[in-house]
């Protein structure tokens, strides 16, 4: 592999420190720092957006099964099944007794 100083060979992607480049004008540095700042904050969003993602996730896999748990928390109840049998025994005896009372 030939180095980047011999002919034929591109010196591209060689990292420069733009305060010390002697060849650059003040537009081109400040030009530099705007692109390597839009360059930064790209990555960023790129991060954030993964995170907002796995958090979506998260909340949505924690409000469905909160959702389904309580669906079939409501559903295994028996509560009301058994106070209805209870008034209608009760219904019953109040019957059998006004029946009774009533012969």
């Amino acid at each position: 592999m030939a180095a980047p100083g011999e002919p034929g060979e591109a010196a591209f992607a060689r990292r420069i420190d733009p305060a010390r480049e002697p060849g650059l004008s003040p537009e081109q540095r400040r030009l530099m720092a705007q692109v390597e700042h839009v360059q930064r904050q790209r990555a960023l969003q790129r991060r954030l957006r993964s995170r907002n993602v796995l958090l979506a996730l998260g909340i949505g896999a924690v409000t469905f099964g909160i959702y389904g748990y309580t669906f079939y928390s409501v559903s295994q109840e028996r509560f009301l099944d058994e106070l209805e049998q209870e008034a209608e025994a009760a219904r019953a005896r109040a019957r059998a007794r006004a029946e009774g009372t009533a012969s």
